[in-house]
């Protein structure tokens, strides 16, 4: 048994969308969430300010002697997280991206919607990706304003409906960012019902895997470090 906690990192609630599943899968671990929601949102910072964010949360978490470190934020993923691995070294560090793999092995002649923060969407990395995985109906669209509107609890339905209105008959819509999936609803008013795909699956079992012999087996812990007022709430909420 191995109570050190699984610590996570995101910028505001996001990323207590992949803990759900996480906690779904791992019942008996002990959680440190920090939610960086004063830094909200990370998509629309450049690569310096992100990485010096980001060591700032990393460092806040090491206080606790994590197992590993969940990266619960695409965009910190694709632009910062190598570089963040290198000083770190001695960190098992698990990060999030854009599922659009899942499209590509299960949705193939599916009409889909990817729909990335700006920082994401730009970042080379998942340039990469996506030219690696596109499916032949695959359309890429970035939502730069929507993590700030479900961080700060605002109506995202209006802003969707005016991003979305050239998105017809979609099949499947990929959410790439942790914050996205609080969107749903929103989404689904507009495009109808529509196959939502994330990587939050993806990810609870690639920190099963990575932990193996180090799973703990007795009792759960969830606390939630938060950088701005009235977000521990929420994200104990979400996960709920």
């Amino acid at each position: 048994m191995n109570n050190r906690p699984i610590c996570f990192f995101d910028s505001g609630i996001g990323g207590s969308t992949i803990l759900k599943e996480v906690i779904k899968l791992l019942p008996n671990e002990n959680y440190i969430y920090y939610a960086d929601s004063k830094n909200n949102p990370y998509g629309n910072k450049n690569k310096e300010e992100l990485f010096e964010i980001v060591s700032n949360a990393v460092d806040n978490l090491l206080k606790y002697d994590p197992k590993l470190i969940v990266c619960a934020c695409n965009t910190a993923t694709e632009v910062v997280l190598n570089d963040i691995r290198k000083k770190y070294p001695d960190i098992t560090f698990v990060g999030t991206e854009p599922a659009v793999k899942v499209v590509h092995d299960k949705y193939q002649d599916k009409k889909t919607l990817v729909i990335t923060t700006k920082g994401t969407g730009e970042s080379e990395r998942f340039k990469a990706l996506f030219n690696n995985y596109k499916t032949p109906d695959c359309t890429l669209i970035e939502a730069p304003l929507l993590a700030g509107l479900i961080e700060n609890n605002k109506d995202p339905y209006p802003y969707l409906k005016d991003l979305l209105k050239d998105y017809k008959d979609i099949d499947v819509v990929v959410l790439g960012c942790t914050h996205f999936p609080l969107a749903k609803d929103a989404i689904k008013k507009i495009l109808g019902d529509v196959t939502f795909v994330d990587g939050s699956v993806g990810i609870a079992n690639r920190i099963k895997s990575l932990l193996k012999e180090n799973l703990n087996d007795n009792g759960r812990s969830i606390n939630i470090i938060s950088t701005k007022k009235d977000v521990s709430e929420t994200i104990l909420k979400i996960i709920s």
